[in-house]
């Protein structure tokens, strides 16, 4: 039988669409519709640096390795191409016929330098001299004589000019004045994109950085004549191709190439769609593009900015304050171990606070008993908590080993940077393995007790990041069963060793059997399902790629096991056709925290076995990385996560469903009642320590 997948990038665009559709939905608060567009033009700007980039890239292959690939590459380039300009365009229509109207309802208007008063002017004359002319640098150019580098991601005017004593004409004249051209960077890396304009009557004004370097166009060429502007943006390729190298300095290797990131081939330029075709046709010859680099876009480019639009003090245009709930008796520093040794206690960012694992660090590095802390690092947080607390527990004399994950892209430079101050402090620091990642999210503190060690792990589907623990749904693990931090205790010891001859029996571990277990519970269930028996799989994921397990779970679909999945991303798998996924529905949220848990649950004859885990279901997550899943085993945190994953499944306000065509279209509502899972669980869990049903029995939420 022949299986349908679906293609990766198309998917991820998809998903993409998803964020749009926040910006879009008329129920979100204006600035928080403003932030889902930054999102959506981040998300982009990242999908064209590294994934385009990366399929440009073959079409340098010889003829014969292309015919092997699976696809062709120029008609997958032509559907992301047509894709992203009908999304572009839907993006600036949301801005330009609800975001800036609904801005003038609340007194907030975005002006350009057209529309600017004479006091406005002045203002911003004081502000242009000693804030803006010292980050200028005006470049002419001439094809095949003046070309200038346009840097990855930076802003540019294109500037069209003339000298004052001739006109250009486009006539037939016999003294016929070409054009100069030019380029001017706006300088948003030194100054905010937003300038805030004083208040006039109740009017809030605000101007973009790119309007004010219009207005004073004519002082930076000087001696010429202004005929238009408009914004240009190159993005490059930003993959540094060293995730499979086995041999040499990996850190050196990474330092160099980091380097190279910012002059990578080009994978898109972005216009300004009102360019007149002369002019955009100049630019593409004398910046040697190719057709396929050229995008159209807005006026404005980098909308990712708009993530720091001001507020100039209108209220009402955000989410309602969600505050993160307190789990006392984990946030106390001095009886830390003895909570975390009672039971296991599992905790749920943002819906909790990420205190806890903050001050169990801290605590671990202060307390004379402990001995020795172990961690993984994959995206930590600039100026970071965990990172400081490892170097002062170093101070201390203590064992401390933090294996820091190097190839976490565009996070290379913060985690180099972090190892380095680690390593001053005397923490042992191990560095990126050759040909995998290590995505794990662990951590190890061994303790003196009674004259005997005791462990004490933590396992999380997020990383030690305080600060996208307020943004990004994970859950964290605290536990002293010896099942489970023993097996924490391999994984350190294989990461320090190398060695490949590691077993698990109740962590599953990618690189060490978590594919052949995670088919092994699948097969179960198709078994289960052929005998007559319930069966369920319930899958909560980022992305579903790996054919093998897509393969696989069309198979499960096939002998009658009910599949239901939640996937924010990627989702290759088709669910919903005859006759090989009829059996698997499938839904992606996308609402004000990112859905980044990962929950993998099988119903095994009623006795549920539920896995939490760093690792989404795709091939290199399974076949070239270093991912931990973790079993619950408590009943009572069973059914909590059970809870949370039924509430997730009832949304019937900011789920879509992923079907056949990959319409987005929103999940419909069998009556008037309004599910919105990420509310619903807060509440659920705040209600928990209302009724006194804490997640831990001897603590409180």
């Amino acid at each position: 039988m022949e299986y349908k997948f679906f293609n990766r990038e198309l998917s991820w665009l998809s998903f993409n669409h998803r964020v749009l559709q926040e910006a879009e939905d008329k129920s979100t608060p204006l600035y928080e519709r403003i932030k889902f567009l930054a999102i959506f033009s981040s998300n982009l700007d990242e999908f064209f640096r590294v994934r385009v980039a990366s399929l440009r890239s073959l079409l340098n292959l010889k003829k014969k390795s292309r015919k092997e690939l699976d696809f062709d590459i120029e008609k997958l380039l032509g559907k992301i191409h047509k894709t992203v300009v009908k999304l572009q365009k839907e993006h600036s229509e949301i801005y330009e016929n609800e975001i800036k109207p609904l801005l003038e309802k609340n007194n907030i208007y975005l002006i350009n330098n057209h529309q600017l008063s004479k006091s406005q002017i002045d203002y911003l004359n004081d502000i242009y001299y000693p804030q803006v002319l010292p980050h200028l640098m005006p470049m002419i150019i001439v094809k095949k004589k003046i070309i200038p580098f346009l840097r990855t991601q930076r802003l540019y005017l294109a500037v069209r000019l003339s000298t004052k004593k001739t006109s250009p004409t486009h006539t037939g004249t016999s003294k016929r004045k070409r054009y100069i051209y030019a380029i001017v960077e706006i300088p948003s890396n030194h100054i905010d994109r937003f300038i805030l304009l004083p208040k006039e009557s109740d009017r809030n004004y605000i101007i973009f950085l790119d309007d004010v370097i219009r207005l004073f166009l004519p002082r930076i060429f000087k001696g010429y004549r202004i005929h238009e502007s408009y914004a240009i943006k190159l993005t490059r390729d930003a993959e540094l191709y060293i995730d499979d190298e086995f041999s040499g300095n990996l850190l050196e290797k990474i330092k160099k190439s980091l380097a190279k990131r910012l002059s990578g081939a080009p994978s898109r330029f972005l216009y300004d769609r009102e360019m007149p075709a002369v002019f955009l046709n100049y630019l593409r010859e004398a910046l040697m593009l190719n057709k396929e680099d050229l995008y159209p876009g807005a006026k404005y480019h980098n909308f990712s900015d708009f993530i720091k639009f001001p507020n100039p003090g209108v209220k009402g245009l955000h989410y309602r304050e969600m505050k993160p709930l307190s789990v006392q008796n984990l946030e106390k520093h001095n009886d830390i171990f003895s909570t975390w040794a009672k039971r296991d206690s599992l905790l749920y960012y943002p819906y909790h606070k990420y205190d806890p694992v903050l001050n169990a660090l801290e605590t671990a590095a202060r307390d004379p008993q402990v001995k020795s802390i172990k961690i993984t690092h994959y995206r930590v947080a600039k100026n970071s908590r965990v990172v400081n607390s490892l170097i002062k527990a170093a101070h201390r004399g203590k064992k401390v080993t933090a294996f820091v994950e190097i190839k976490a892209r565009f996070d290379e430079e913060v985690n180099i940077k972090s190892a380095e101050e680690m390593q001053k402090a005397g923490v042992k620091v191990l560095y990126s393995l050759p040909g995998i990642k290590v995505h794990s999210k662990i951590a190890l503190i061994s303790r003196e007790e009674n004259g005997v060690m005791k462990n004490y792990a933590y396992l999380s589907t997020g990383n030690f990041n305080e600060v996208t623990a307020r943004l990004y749904t994970d859950y964290g693990l605290f536990t002293s069963d010896e099942r489970i931090s023993s097996e924490v205790e391999k994984i350190f010891e294989l990461l320090e060793s190398g060695k490949k001859n590691f077993t698990f029996s109740h962590l599953l571990v990618a690189q060490y059997g978590m594919r052949k277990a995670f088919i092994q519970m699948i097969d179960n269930e198709i078994k289960n399902a052929k005998s007559g028996k319930a069966a369920e799989i319930i899958i909560k994921a980022n992305s579903i790629e790996d054919t093998g397990m897509i393969r696989k779970l069309y198979e499960a679909s096939r002998a009658g096991v009910k599949i239901k999945m939640i996937i924010r991303g990627i989702c290759c798998l088709v669910p919903g056709v005859k006759p090989f996924s009829e059996n698997i529905n499938a839904i992606s949220i996308v609402d004000r925290f990112l859905e980044h848990d990962r929950v993998y649950i099988f119903h095994d004859g009623g006795d549920e076995k539920i896995y939490l885990s760093s690792a989404d279901w795709m091939t290199r997550n399974l076949s070239r990385r270093i991912e931990t899943a973790f079993p619950v085993y408590d009943p009572e945190l069973k059914k909590i996560v059970r809870d949370i994953i039924d509430i997730k499944l009832n949304d019937n306000t900011k789920a879509r469903i992923i079907d056949e065509k990959q319409t987005n279209q929103f999940v419909q509502r069998m009556n008037s009642v309004r599910h919105r899972s990420q509310y619903e669980i807060y509440d659920y869990l705040k209600n928990r320590s209302t009724y006194g049903r804490s997640i831990m029995k001897s603590v409180s939420v």
